[in-house]
């Protein structure tokens, strides 16, 4: 952010530069951990993403911080910061939340959707179908959050919204565990919410919802290593 100086010239925010840094190194830090960079239950020492970003220790602190906040690393006695765990207790809170976020989204959208936001959907489905083929999985999974995204936008309830936004980081981190195996089926489920979008049956959205937070659910626990 720049503010008008005396002159010609411009006077910087104090802080601006930090602020913009810090938020690089966080979203840097969070696609590692959410694509696998880092492994779950890696050490993450301050000096070691220092130096993997490329900038002093500061930004990493306090990105440190807010990845642990939103549960992505987990601060443990002796070892510092570490990857967390999907165990699964983890993965079926996330999916008992999904569950109640989206099939109310869905029905929503249902109701309130545009022909303009029908297109914008079908757009996305295009785009995931085009990135299974390509076998593109790190594409697949931010199109699969994209989408979710977009039918809680389509809905128009900006509280679902904004809880909702925190949370799809790590719908992200989970489906692109099992991406390979999942993508075929999640986007013929997605056709099906948004034929019932389309057609403004909220109930028909709302079932369709429900089920394909189901079928995520048994797939994501199924994916899982102890699972195998």
């Amino acid at each position: 952010m720049e503010q008008p100086g005396l002159g010609d010239g411009v006077v910087r925010t104090i802080g601006a530069d930090h602020v913009a840094l810090r938020e690089q190194v966080l979203a840097e830090l969070r696609r590692r951990i959410v694509d696998g960079d880092y492994a779950q239950g890696e050490r993450l020492t301050e000096t070691r993403l220092a130096d993997d970003f490329g900038v002093s220790r500061n930004p990493v602190r306090e990105a440190l911080r807010v990845v642990e906040a939103e549960g992505f690393v987990q601060i443990l006695p002796r070892r510092g910061a570490v990857v967390a765990t999907l165990d699964e207790t983890a993965v079926r809170d996330l999916f008992a939340v999904r569950e109640q976020l989206e099939t109310l989204a869905g029905g929503l959208a249902a109701e309130r959707a545009t022909p303009a936001d029908v297109a914008r959907l079908r757009r996305l489905l295009d785009e995931a179908s085009a990135a299974t083929d390509a076998k593109d999985f790190d594409r697949v999974a931010e199109l699969n959050s994209a989408f979710h995204r977009a039918v809680i936008e389509v809905s128009g309830n900006r509280w679902l919204l904004s809880i909702s936004a925190a949370m799809y980081h790590h719908v992200h981190w989970v489906f692109r565990v099992g991406a390979a195996q999942r993508a075929p089926h999640s986007w013929e489920e997605h056709i099906r919410l948004v034929e019932t979008i389309e057609a403004g049956d909220p109930a028909a959205a709302t079932i369709a919802a429900r089920d394909h937070v189901a079928a995520a659910a048994k797939a994501a626990l199924s994916s899982r290593p102890e699972s195998a």
